[in-house]
Protein backbone atom coordinates (compact mmCIF):
# COMPACT_ATOMS: atom_id res chain seq x y z
CA UNK A 1 0.00 0.00 0.00
CA UNK A 2 1.23 3.56 -0.68
CA UNK A 3 2.70 5.23 2.36
CA UNK A 4 4.20 2.08 3.90
CA UNK A 5 7.98 1.81 3.83
CA UNK A 6 9.63 -0.91 1.81
CA UNK A 7 12.07 -3.13 3.69
CA UNK A 8 14.44 -5.72 2.25
CA UNK A 9 13.70 -8.72 4.48
CA UNK A 10 16.01 -11.12 2.69
CA UNK A 11 13.13 -12.98 1.07
CA UNK A 12 11.36 -10.23 -0.82
CA UNK A 13 13.67 -7.56 -2.21
CA UNK A 14 12.60 -3.94 -2.17
CA UNK A 15 12.24 -4.12 -5.96
CA UNK A 16 9.82 -7.03 -5.82
CA UNK A 17 7.92 -5.44 -2.94
CA UNK A 18 7.56 -2.24 -4.95
CA UNK A 19 6.17 -4.15 -7.93
CA UNK A 20 3.72 -5.95 -5.62
CA UNK A 21 2.59 -2.69 -3.99
CA UNK A 22 2.10 -0.93 -7.30
CA UNK A 23 0.28 -3.93 -8.75
CA UNK A 24 -2.06 -4.05 -5.76
CA UNK A 25 -2.73 -0.30 -5.96
CA UNK A 26 -3.75 -0.70 -9.61
CA UNK A 27 -5.72 -3.93 -9.29
CA UNK A 28 -7.60 -2.71 -6.20
CA UNK A 29 -8.53 0.56 -7.90
CA UNK A 30 -6.49 2.87 -5.66
CA UNK A 31 -4.81 4.03 -8.87
CA UNK A 32 -7.68 4.66 -11.26
CA UNK A 33 -7.72 3.28 -14.79
CA UNK A 34 -6.25 5.73 -17.28
CA UNK A 35 -4.86 8.03 -14.59
CA UNK A 36 -1.40 9.56 -14.88
CA UNK A 37 1.26 8.19 -12.55
CA UNK A 38 3.14 11.12 -11.06
CA UNK A 39 6.66 9.78 -10.59
CA UNK A 40 7.71 12.25 -7.94
CA UNK A 41 4.57 11.70 -5.88
CA UNK A 42 4.84 7.91 -6.24
CA UNK A 43 8.54 7.99 -5.36
CA UNK A 44 7.86 9.95 -2.19
CA UNK A 45 4.87 7.79 -1.27
CA UNK A 46 6.82 4.54 -1.51
CA UNK A 47 10.06 6.00 -0.18
CA UNK A 48 12.20 4.94 -3.13
CA UNK A 49 14.38 6.59 -5.75
CA UNK A 50 13.28 7.06 -9.34
CA UNK A 51 15.44 4.24 -10.71
CA UNK A 52 13.69 1.31 -8.94
CA UNK A 53 10.34 3.02 -9.50
CA UNK A 54 10.91 3.11 -13.26
CA UNK A 55 12.10 -0.50 -13.18
CA UNK A 56 8.93 -1.55 -11.35
CA UNK A 57 6.75 0.34 -13.81
CA UNK A 58 8.54 -1.35 -16.71
CA UNK A 59 7.64 -4.74 -15.24
CA UNK A 60 4.02 -3.67 -14.91
CA UNK A 61 4.01 -2.52 -18.54
CA UNK A 62 4.97 -6.07 -19.48
CA UNK A 63 2.03 -7.31 -17.37
CA UNK A 64 -0.42 -4.99 -19.13
CA UNK A 65 -1.21 -2.86 -16.08
CA UNK A 66 0.76 0.27 -17.03
CA UNK A 67 1.29 2.04 -20.37
CA UNK A 68 4.01 4.50 -21.35
CA UNK A 69 3.25 7.27 -23.83
CA UNK A 70 5.86 9.57 -25.37
CA UNK A 71 5.55 13.11 -24.00
CA UNK A 72 2.87 11.97 -21.55
CA UNK A 73 4.74 9.55 -19.31
CA UNK A 74 3.32 6.62 -17.38
CA UNK A 75 -0.38 5.94 -17.01
CA UNK A 76 -2.46 3.20 -15.48
CA UNK A 77 -3.69 1.06 -18.35
CA UNK A 78 -7.26 1.98 -19.37
CA UNK A 79 -10.17 -0.44 -19.14
CA UNK A 80 -12.45 -1.36 -22.02
CA UNK A 81 -15.07 -3.90 -23.01
CA UNK A 82 -12.77 -5.25 -25.73
CA UNK A 83 -9.89 -5.73 -23.30
CA UNK A 84 -12.14 -7.50 -20.79
CA UNK A 85 -13.57 -9.77 -23.50
CA UNK A 86 -10.07 -10.73 -24.64
CA UNK A 87 -8.92 -11.47 -21.08
CA UNK A 88 -11.99 -13.63 -20.47
CA UNK A 89 -11.55 -15.57 -23.70
CA UNK A 90 -7.86 -16.19 -23.04
CA UNK A 91 -8.53 -17.32 -19.47
CA UNK A 92 -11.16 -19.76 -20.69
CA UNK A 93 -8.74 -21.29 -23.17
CA UNK A 94 -5.48 -21.33 -21.24
CA UNK A 95 -6.65 -22.08 -17.70
CA UNK A 96 -8.77 -24.94 -18.99
CA UNK A 97 -5.77 -26.23 -20.95
CA UNK A 98 -3.62 -26.05 -17.81
CA UNK A 99 -6.28 -27.73 -15.67
CA UNK A 100 -6.74 -30.61 -18.10
CA UNK A 101 -2.99 -31.22 -18.08
CA UNK A 102 -2.86 -30.95 -14.27
CA UNK A 103 -5.61 -33.56 -13.96
CA UNK A 104 -3.70 -35.85 -16.31
CA UNK A 105 -0.32 -35.66 -14.54
CA UNK A 106 -0.90 -33.97 -11.16
CA UNK A 107 0.38 -35.80 -8.10
CA UNK A 108 -1.41 -36.75 -4.91
CA UNK A 109 0.36 -33.79 -3.28
CA UNK A 110 -1.26 -31.54 -5.92
CA UNK A 111 -4.67 -32.95 -5.00
CA UNK A 112 -4.03 -32.10 -1.36
CA UNK A 113 -2.84 -28.60 -2.23
CA UNK A 114 -6.01 -27.96 -4.22
CA UNK A 115 -8.32 -29.04 -1.41
CA UNK A 116 -6.36 -27.06 1.19
CA UNK A 117 -6.53 -23.94 -0.98
CA UNK A 118 -10.27 -24.46 -1.44
CA UNK A 119 -10.79 -24.90 2.31
CA UNK A 120 -8.85 -21.75 3.19
CA UNK A 121 -10.80 -19.68 0.68
CA UNK A 122 -14.24 -21.02 1.57
CA UNK A 123 -13.58 -20.64 5.30
CA UNK A 124 -12.66 -16.98 4.90
CA UNK A 125 -15.57 -14.57 5.24
CA UNK A 126 -15.91 -11.31 3.36
CA UNK A 127 -17.28 -8.28 5.18
CA UNK A 128 -17.46 -5.02 3.17
CA UNK A 129 -17.15 -3.14 6.47
CA UNK A 130 -13.80 -4.82 7.17
CA UNK A 131 -11.41 -4.29 4.23
CA UNK A 132 -8.84 -6.67 5.70
CA UNK A 133 -11.29 -9.58 5.28
CA UNK A 134 -11.76 -8.69 1.63
CA UNK A 135 -7.99 -8.53 1.07
CA UNK A 136 -7.51 -11.88 2.80
CA UNK A 137 -10.19 -13.54 0.67
CA UNK A 138 -8.70 -12.05 -2.49
CA UNK A 139 -5.30 -13.56 -1.63
CA UNK A 140 -6.85 -16.98 -0.99
CA UNK A 141 -8.97 -16.74 -4.16
CA UNK A 142 -5.89 -16.09 -6.27
CA UNK A 143 -4.02 -18.90 -4.51
CA UNK A 144 -6.87 -21.31 -5.26
CA UNK A 145 -7.01 -20.60 -8.98
CA UNK A 146 -3.24 -20.84 -9.38
CA UNK A 147 -2.96 -23.98 -7.23
CA UNK A 148 -5.69 -25.61 -9.29
CA UNK A 149 -3.56 -25.45 -12.43
CA UNK A 150 -0.10 -25.75 -10.83
CA UNK A 151 -0.09 -29.50 -11.36
CA UNK A 152 0.31 -29.05 -15.11
CA UNK A 153 4.03 -28.38 -14.59
CA UNK A 154 4.25 -25.99 -17.56
CA UNK A 155 6.01 -22.82 -16.30
CA UNK A 156 5.37 -20.64 -19.35
CA UNK A 157 1.67 -21.48 -19.36
CA UNK A 158 1.40 -20.92 -15.61
CA UNK A 159 3.07 -17.52 -15.87
CA UNK A 160 0.72 -16.49 -18.67
CA UNK A 161 -2.29 -17.64 -16.63
CA UNK A 162 -1.03 -15.67 -13.63
CA UNK A 163 -0.81 -12.47 -15.68
CA UNK A 164 -4.30 -13.03 -17.10
CA UNK A 165 -5.71 -13.65 -13.63
CA UNK A 166 -4.23 -10.37 -12.41
CA UNK A 167 -5.73 -8.47 -15.35
CA UNK A 168 -9.09 -10.13 -14.74
CA UNK A 169 -8.97 -9.39 -11.00
CA UNK A 170 -8.67 -5.69 -11.79
CA UNK A 171 -12.12 -5.78 -13.38
CA UNK A 172 -13.62 -8.26 -10.92
CA UNK A 173 -12.59 -6.38 -7.81
CA UNK A 174 -14.17 -3.21 -9.18
CA UNK A 175 -17.41 -5.18 -9.63
CA UNK A 176 -17.28 -6.65 -6.11
CA UNK A 177 -16.77 -3.21 -4.54
CA UNK A 178 -20.20 -2.26 -5.86
CA UNK A 179 -21.94 -5.60 -5.34
CA UNK A 180 -20.34 -7.27 -2.28
CA UNK A 181 -20.60 -11.03 -2.47
CA UNK A 182 -21.52 -11.00 -6.14
CA UNK A 183 -24.73 -12.55 -7.45
CA UNK A 184 -23.88 -16.27 -7.33
CA UNK A 185 -22.89 -19.06 -5.00
CA UNK A 186 -19.24 -18.73 -5.92
CA UNK A 187 -18.15 -21.03 -3.08
CA UNK A 188 -20.22 -23.83 -4.61
CA UNK A 189 -18.75 -23.18 -8.06
CA UNK A 190 -15.20 -23.34 -6.71
CA UNK A 191 -15.99 -26.52 -4.79
CA UNK A 192 -17.39 -28.26 -7.86
CA UNK A 193 -14.30 -27.38 -9.90
CA UNK A 194 -11.91 -28.60 -7.18
CA UNK A 195 -13.79 -31.81 -6.46
CA UNK A 196 -13.99 -32.64 -10.16
CA UNK A 197 -10.27 -32.02 -10.52
CA UNK A 198 -9.13 -34.26 -7.67
CA UNK A 199 -11.60 -36.94 -8.79
CA UNK A 200 -9.78 -36.81 -12.16
CA UNK A 201 -13.05 -36.06 -13.97
CA UNK A 202 -11.39 -33.85 -16.56
CA UNK A 203 -14.46 -33.08 -18.66
CA UNK A 204 -16.59 -32.08 -15.67
CA UNK A 205 -13.87 -30.03 -13.99
CA UNK A 206 -12.81 -28.26 -17.19
CA UNK A 207 -16.38 -27.51 -18.24
CA UNK A 208 -17.11 -26.17 -14.74
CA UNK A 209 -14.03 -23.94 -14.81
CA UNK A 210 -14.87 -22.63 -18.28
CA UNK A 211 -18.44 -21.83 -17.22
CA UNK A 212 -17.17 -20.18 -14.02
CA UNK A 213 -14.79 -17.90 -15.93
CA UNK A 214 -17.36 -17.15 -18.65
CA UNK A 215 -20.12 -16.32 -16.16
CA UNK A 216 -17.82 -13.95 -14.30
CA UNK A 217 -16.81 -12.32 -17.58
CA UNK A 218 -20.44 -11.84 -18.61
CA UNK A 219 -21.27 -10.17 -15.29
CA UNK A 220 -18.23 -7.92 -15.56
CA UNK A 221 -19.10 -6.96 -19.14
CA UNK A 222 -22.55 -5.87 -17.98
CA UNK A 223 -21.12 -3.90 -15.05
CA UNK A 224 -18.49 -2.18 -17.17
CA UNK A 225 -20.95 -1.33 -19.95
CA UNK A 226 -23.25 0.34 -17.39
CA UNK A 227 -20.33 2.29 -15.94
CA UNK A 228 -19.05 3.47 -19.32
CA UNK A 229 -22.54 4.57 -20.35
CA UNK A 230 -22.81 7.05 -17.47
Amino acid sequence: MPGLALVDDGKNTMASQLVDRLREAIVSGQFEAGSKINLERARASFGVSLSPLREALARLIADGLVVFEDNRGYRVAPVSLANLAEITRLREEFEVLALRQAIAIGTVDWEGDVMRALHRMNRTGRDPEQPDTLERWEAYHREFHLTLIAGCRMPLLLNFCSVLLTLNDRYRRSFLRRTPGGDRNVAHEHSEIAQGAVARDADFACDSLREHIHRTGTNLQRHLADRLAR
